[in-house]
């Protein structure tokens, strides 16, 4: 693609696009969350529903980025800017002729709770009925007024009050026994705040949804689980995680209960990552048996049950670094053994001998057996710490950071003499080379198996119909 010097009008105009309706006008499912919209993707890997968008602002909430439109269109199509560009321009690379409008910001709408049914029959037969939840536990949140039956459809309602006890959100959920589940978060709701439960200990249970938290407590058999706090997050979002751990000091303990699934999974460690990254070290994950908290419970109940969903990537990963083979690293052919396993595509051999290596820039002294052991606890480390959610949808970008990593390392260790410094980090790059090369050969080996997987769905045979 030739290269077109872009204008900064042209720049902002592009980073002025309105996303949900560029993105609908690609065809791309988006559903509304409140003021936000919700982006309903699919890749080789399932469904996702981590990115919201704003007009021209977007968030992808498992892999931590977000931006414009020009970062979107790298981000989440793999295009260079040129590319990016272009698209958002309309495939126009004219000269602008006019101002660029600035963006009006949307009006707020106002929060307003559904007004209430005089009843909760319905409620109560289906949170009982349905979901198993303790008459005694609905009875609790239903005196708080967190939990009621809207009037006019008869919907659970869960509410999320602020410090004072304002309702500030709310989410909706059918009562009804048939068909497609109806679930919505109520316009106007403030997503810092959601359906809760504080007490007086250091300890806050985390879940993905109300039903969660409610099963769980419904499991509580000796009772006095209101002394410690609880909190959906209604999906996988830490935004009134962070905000009740501010507003309750009395909180350092965080027990991740989200679902045991691919988007429970990710969502329990990247909570982890960003509950660390402010200074929280008490955490811990504490997953349900099975698909979620709600199927436990019902497994509790001698009844069906959805069981617990496999994370093929992170699995793929654990599996690919314990069978790492350890090379002696010899480091005047260490260049050369990088440089052809990355030009060869041999991803697994380029993390071998990248792990080796760092091995040996860690430790330069010590047995064959010492750097055996080593490596091996390093290889264990690499899958202790793996956060497949910053892998999911970006085959492209991994592949071109991979490169930049192995050009870094080339370049690193053409100087032989080094200070202490140094060579501790060009251990580290090494031990990060590793790392890219292994989450690379997970991406190709999941696609080559869900390629498989294509091929073996046989056709139906062709019949031939005769009329007579």
């Amino acid at each position: 693609m030739p290269y077109i010097p872009y204008t900064d009008e042209q720049k902002q105009l592009a980073n002025n696009v309105d996303l949900p309706t560029f993105l609908r006008m690609r065809g791309e499912k988006l559903v509304p969350v409140g003021r936000e919209f919700k982006l309903i993707y699919h890749d080789g890997y399932g469904k996702h529903d981590s990115i919201t968008i704003s007009g021209s602002q977007w968030y992808d909430h498992k892999n931590q980025i977000g931006g414009g439109p020009i970062k979107f269109m790298r981000e989440h199509y793999g295009m260079n800017f040129q590319e990016a560009m272009q698209a958002l321009l309309g495939h126009s690379a004219l000269p602008l002729t006019h101002e660029v409008q600035p963006v009006m910001a949307k009006e707020k709408k106002e929060f307003r709770l559904p007004e209430a049914n005089d009843n909760m029959h319905r409620v109560y037969a289906y949170l009982i009925k349905q979901r198993f939840i303790a008459p005694e536990v609905i009875t609790h949140f239903a005196k708080k007024k967190l939990l009621y039956e809207d009037k006019k459809h008869h919907n659970a309602v869960f509410v999320g009050v602020d410090g004072n006890g304002v309702p500030r959100q709310a989410h909706k959920r059918s009562t009804t026994t048939f068909g497609n589940s109806f679930r919505q978060t109520i316009e106007g709701s403030d997503t810092k705040y959601s359906f809760a439960h504080f007490g007086k200990s250091n300890m806050l249970f985390v879940f993905e949804a109300p039903i969660d938290m409610l099963s769980f407590i419904s499991m509580n058999p000796n009772g006095g689980w209101e002394n410690d706090s609880y909190i959906a997050m209604n999906g996988v979002y830490e935004s009134a995680v962070l905000t009740a751990l501010e507003e309750h000091p009395n909180i350092d303990w965080v027990v991740i209960c989200t679902d045991n699934d691919e988007g429970g999974i990710d969502a329990a460690h990247r909570l982890w990552d960003i509950l660390s990254e402010r200074g929280y070290d008490n955490l811990t994950i504490y997953p349900p048996n099975n698909k979620d908290w709600n199927e436990d419970l019902k497994e509790e109940k001698g009844v069906p049950f959805v069981p617990a969903v496999p994370h093929r990537r992170l699995e793929e990963y654990e599996r690919q670094a314990e069978s790492l083979q350890y090379y002696p690293c010899r480091i005047e052919k260490l260049r050369s053994q990088l440089n052809a396993a990355f030009q060869n595509g041999q991803y697994r051999y380029l993390a071998e001998y990248a792990l080796a290596g760092s091995v040996f820039f860690s430790k330069k002294t010590g047995s064959k057996q010492d750097a055996d052991r080593d490596f091996r606890s390093s290889a264990e480390r690499l899958a202790a710490f793996y956060r497949p959610y910053h892998d999911h949808s970006k085959a492209v970008s991994l592949r071109r950071e991979l490169g930049e990593k192995v050009a870094d390392v080339l370049q690193d260790l053409k100087c032989y003499a080094r200070t202490e410094e140094q060579t501790r980090s060009t251990a580290d790059k090494l031990y990060d080379l590793a790392d890219y090369a292994l989450r690379v050969s997970v991406d190709e080996a999941l696609r080559n198996q869900e390629q498989t997987q294509e091929e073996e769905i046989e056709p139906e045979p062709e019949t031939d119909l005769q009329f007579g």
